[in-house]
C-alpha cells in the first residue's frame, strides 16, 4: 500500500495566489519557446533539428563511420533516448529512418541497410531488423568535432555532453531541406543542389553584399554558375519562371510548382500511352494512383481510360487514354488541375538564426550565416591545433634536453628518490617536460630518435607559424574556407550520380483553357428544362417531346432545350442580367428540378426572359419592352460567379424583352400598335453593357418582336396557321427606314400577334 500524502499543517502558508492569466501566458509561453527553439526549427549553421543532432552525435560516438560496419537501429535509438533524447523511441526511430529515405533526402546523412520504407508510403521495418551507419555527408556535418570546433552542453540528465551545433562542413540546411509546425510559426524548405550551393557561397566569399539575382543561375553565363531552384529528390519539374523563382528567394517565403516528368510512349498502330517517371516531392505513389483511379469512377477525367503501376525500383506510371484522338497535353493538363502529378512545394525559411532566434531569411542570409559559421569553425579548430602544436613542442624540447644530456639525466633517475623535481631544477625544465622525460621508453634513446624529434619540431614550427598567420589576416581564413567549400564541390559535383540535378525547369505549355476545362467533365447529352416559376432540370438525352414532363402545381413549361454536359448554359432575366451555367452543374431530371433563385443571386423581382446554349463566336441583339436596345457579343456575357453580369440597364416598369441571334445585314421591329420599322443592322451600336438606344419610336406601348435577317433574302414571317410569307427587298420599301422611326402599319397577312412566328 502507497503512503497517503497529507497537506502540512500550519495554515496556508504554503499556498501561493497566483493569477491565473499571467501563469497561463508564462507556462505557455516556455512551452511555445521549448517547442521553437528545442523541436521543430533547424539551426541555420548544420540544417538540424535537436533530434537528428542527437542522432548523428549518438553514430558518431558508437564509431558508425561510413567505412565502419552496420549496426542495428534498435542500438542506435536505445543510445539517442538513453543518453540525449528522452522521448518515444518510435518518434526517434522515424526521425533516424527519414535520414536514411533517398525519396526524402536529397543527400541521405544515415546509409540505411534493410526495409527503410519507399515511395509508396510504406513504413519501414521494426528497428530491431533494420542496421544504418552514417554517411559522408554526416562525417562533413561531424568533421573536426573532436577538435573544439563546436561547443558542448551538459545532457537532459547532466551525465554526458551533447554539441550545440555540428561544425557543419556540408550547406546542410539548403541541400537537404527542413519542414517542421512549431507554436505560431512554421518552417518549409525545399532541397537543393550542393554543387550550385557551393557556387554560390564561394561568389559570396569574394563579393559579401552579392544580391539575389547574383547568386542565381544565368542562362546567359553558365560557366559562372549558380543556384537554379530547389533539386527535389524525387526529380520532376518546376515551371514557375525565373523572376518568382527570385522574389521567393529574396523574402523567405513562396512556393513552386512541381509537375511530374511524362513522356508519349508509341504502342503501335496509331495508338499510345503516358508514361509518367519522376513526381512531385513528397508524394505517395500509392495515394496519387488511388486519387486518379477515383477520379475515373467520378468520371472526371473523360479523356483517361486507365490508370496501371508498372514501377519497379523506379517509377513507371502508365497513363492509357481513351482513344487515339486524344491529345496526351490536354491530358495531362486535366491530370495535374484535379490530381497530385502537379503539386505546389512551400518555401518558409524560417530559421533559428546563430542558434537562437528564429527569423525569417533570404537566401543570401542563411548562406551567409553558414559561410559565418565556417570560419568560427576554422578559427576554432586552428587555436585547438595550435594549442596541440605547444604542448607538442614543450615535450619535443624536454626531449632535445635529455638527448643532449643523456647520461646526467639517468644518472638522476637511478640515484633521486625524487627525479622529477631534480630534473626540474637541475635543466630548468617544466613540469610537463620532466613527467614526458620520465615517461620515455628505453628504446627511445637512439641516435635516430634524436634525429626524428629534431625533424618534427622544425615541422611543427612551421605549421604553427602558418597557423598564427592563418589567424592575423582575414583574407586567408576566407581562402582556407573557400578551399574546404571547393573541396566539397569536388565530392558532389553534378558530374557525380549523387551530385547531378534532378529538378529540371521549363515553361508550362500553352493549351487552351476552355479545352482543359471540358476535358474533365464526361460529354454527355442532356435537355435542359425551365419552368413559368424558374424551376432548372436537366434530362439525360435530347428529349424532342417534352409535353409529357410533371411541374408543381400551377407551374408549367416556360422553355426547353437541347445541350451536353460540357456546354456552359447562358439564363438571361427580365432585369437585363445574365447567369452561366454548367452544363453538368445543372439538377438532374428526378422530380422538378432546383429553383434557379437557389444555383444563383437572382432578384425576386426578376424572372428568366430566356436561357441557350452559349455560344462565344456569336452575337446577340438584346431589347428592352420600351424599344432600346444594342448588340452585345456573347463572349461578353459570361459570368464567373453566382451574382451574374449586368447586361442591360433597365429601370422599372421597364424591362429587357428580346434576346435575338444577330444575323444577316437588316432588322425587322414590330411594335404593340403593328407598326414594322426596317433598317440597317449596322445603325446599332455594339457594345457590353449599358441602355442602348432607341429603335422604334412609341406614342404608346412597347416592341413586340425583332428579327435579323439578311436583306438580299427578303424578310419572312410565318402565320398561326403555318404558312410562310416572304417580302423581297423591293416590296420592303415602304418599311425601310432609319434606326427610331415611328414605322408603317404591318403588311397584309402578319400575325395578329404581332410575332414573326405566328
Amino acid at each position: 500500500m502507497g503512503q497517503s500524502l497529507l497537506p502540512p499543517s500550519g495554515g496556508d502558508d504554503h499556498i501561493l495566489p497566483v493569477d491565473l492569466k499571467a501563469a497561463l501566458e508564462e507556462r505557455y509561453l516556455a512551452y511555445a519557446l521549448s517547442t521553437i527553439m528545442h523541436r521543430a526549427l533547424p539551426d541555420v549553421r548544420d540544417g538540424l533539428k535537436p533530434v537528428h543532432r542527437r542522432i548523428v552525435h549518438a553514430m558518431s560516438e558508437m564509431g558508425l563511420r561510413s567505412n565502419s560496419s552496420f549496426k542495428k537501429c534498435a542500438r542506435i535509438v536505445g543510445d539517442v533516448i538513453g543518453k540525449f533524447h528522452p522521448h518515444g523511441d518510435q518518434s526517434v526511430y522515424d526521425a533516424l529512418v527519414r535520414l536514411a529515405q533517398d525519396f526524402s533526402q536529397r543527400y541521405p546523412i544515415v546509409d540505411g541497410q534493410g526495409n527503410f520504407g519507399n515511395i509508396d508510403g510504406d513504413s519501414a521495418a521494426a528497428y530491431r531488423y533494420t542496421e544504418a551507419r552514417m554517411t559522408d555527408v554526416a562525417s562533413l556535418l561531424l568533421e573536426g568535432i573532436d577538435q573544439d570546433a563546436c561547443d558542448f552542453r551538459p545532457t537532459y540528465n547532466e551525465e554526458d555532453q551533447e554539441p550545440v551545433v555540428l561544425p557543419g562542413a556540408f550547406p546542410n540546411l539548403l541541400a537537404n531541406g527542413a519542414s517542421g509546425i512549431a507554436v505560431g510559426m512554421a518552417t518549409s524548405i525545399p532541397p537543393h543542389n550542393a554543387h550550385e550551393l557551393c557556387d554560390a557561397a564561394l561568389h559570396l566569399i569574394k563579393k559579401p553584399d552579392a544580391t539575389i539575382e547574383d547568386l542565381m543561375f544565368d542562362p546567359n553565363n553558365p560557366e559562372r554558375g549558380g543556384i537554379e531552384g530547389p533539386d527535389l529528390p524525387t526529380g520532376g519539374i518546376i515551371i514557375d519562371s525565373r523572376e518568382s523563382i527570385i522574389e521567393a528567394y529574396k523574402t523567405g517565403r513562396g512556393g513552386f510548382r512541381v509537375r511530374s516528368k511524362w513522356e508519349v510512349e508509341d504502342t503501335g498502330r496509331g495508338g499510345y500511352q503516358i508514361i509518367v517517371t519522376e513526381i512531385p516531392f513528397q508524394v505517395q505513389k500509392s495515394r496519387l494512383i488511388e486519387k486518379i483511379a477515383e477520379l475515373l469512377l467520378a468520371r472526371k477525367l473523360p479523356l483517361l481510360e486507365d490508370v496501371r503501376d508498372e514501377s519497379a525500383e523506379d517509377i513507371r506510371l502508365v497513363l492509357v487514354p481513351k482513344s487515339r484522338s486524344v491529345d496526351p497535353t490536354i491530358l495531362m493538363e486535366s491530370l495535374f488541375k484535379l490530381s497530385e502529378l502537379e503539386n505546389r512545394i512551400p518555401l518558409n525559411m524560417n530559421v533559428l538564426s546563430m542558434g537562437r532566434v528564429p527569423k525569417v531569411m533570404a537566401l543570401n542570409e542563411v548562406l551567409l550565416e553558414w559561410l559565418d559559421h565556417r570560419r568560427e569553425v576554422l578559427l576554432r579548430r586552428s587555436r585547438f591545433r595550435l594549442a596541440a602544436i605547444d604542448r607538442r613542442l614543450e615535450i619535443l624540447g624536454g626531449y632535445l634536453i635529455a638527448y643532449l644530456n643523456l647520461d646526467e639525466v639517468i644518472r638522476i633517475i637511478r640515484e633521486e628518490d625524487e627525479p622529477k623535481p631534480a630534473l626540474i631544477e637541475r635543466f630548468t625544465l617544466t613540469d610537463l617536460q620532466a613527467e614526458s622525460i620520465l615517461n620515455m621508453r628505453l628504446r627511445s634513446l637512439r641516435k635516430l630518435e634524436e634525429f626524428e624529434i629534431r625533424t618534427e619540431f622544425d615541422a611543427l614550427s612551421k605549421e604553427k607559424a602558418e597557423i598564427e598567420a592563418l589567424l592575423a589576416s582575414d583574407d586567408k581564413q576566407w581562402q582556407t574556407v573557400a578551399w574546404e567549400i571547393g573541396e566539397v564541390k569536388k565530392k558532389f559535383a553534378k558530374a557525380t550520380e549523387i551530385g547531378r540535378r534532378r529538378t529540371l525547369f521549363s515553361n508550362a505549355p500553352e493549351a487552351d483553357l476552355e479545352a482543359i476545362q471540358q476535358a474533365m467533365i464526361e460529354k454527355e447529352p442532356i435537355t435542359v428544362v425551365i419552368s413559368e416559376k424558374g424551376w432548372i432540370r436537366a434530362l439525360k438525352g435530347h428529349i424532342s417531346d417534352v409535353s409529357t414532363l410533371q411541374f408543381k402545381e400551377g407551374d408549367g413549361l416556360k422553355l426547353s432545350f437541347t445541350a451536353s454536359t460540357t456546354d456552359r448554359i447562358l439564363v438571361v432575366t427580365t432585369g437585363g442580367k445574365a447567369y452561366t451555367l454548367g452544363g453538368d452543374k445543372l439538377p438532374g431530371g428526378r422530380g422538378h428540378g432546383e429553383p434557379l433563385r437557389i444555383i444563383v443571386d437572382m432578384e425576386n423581382d426578376q424572372d428568366v426572359l430566356t436561357a441557350f446554349v452559349h455560344d462565344p463566336a456569336r452575337k446577340l441583339l438584346i431589347s428592352s419592352a420600351a424599344g432600346n436596345g444594342f448588340v452585345v457579343p456573347e463572349a461578353d456575357m459570361v459570368a464567373n460567379t453566382r451574382k451574374g453580369k449586368q447586361i442591360m440597364n433597365v429601370a422599372m416598369p421597364d424591362e429587357a424583352k428580346l434576346v435575338i441571334p444577330v444575323k444577316g445585314d437588316h432588322v425587322a421591329v414590330v411594335g404593340e400598335n403593328r407598326k414594322m420599322l426596317v433598317f440597317p443592322l449596322a445603325q446599332i451600336p455594339e457594345m457590353g453593357r449599358g441602355k442602348g438606344v432607341r429603335l422604334q419610336r412609341y406614342k404608346d406601348g412597347g416592341v413586340c418582336d425583332i428579327r435579323c435577317f439578311a436583306i438580299a433574302d427578303g424578310l419572312t414571317w410565318a402565320d398561326s396557321a403555318g404558312r410562310s410569307f416572304v417580302k423581297t427587298r423591293d416590296e420592303l420599301i415602304e418599311w425601310l427606314g432609319d434606326r427610331a422611326s415611328a414605322g408603317r402599319t404591318v403588311p397584309k397577312g402578319f400575325p395578329r400577334s404581332g410575332k414573326f412566328t405566328g
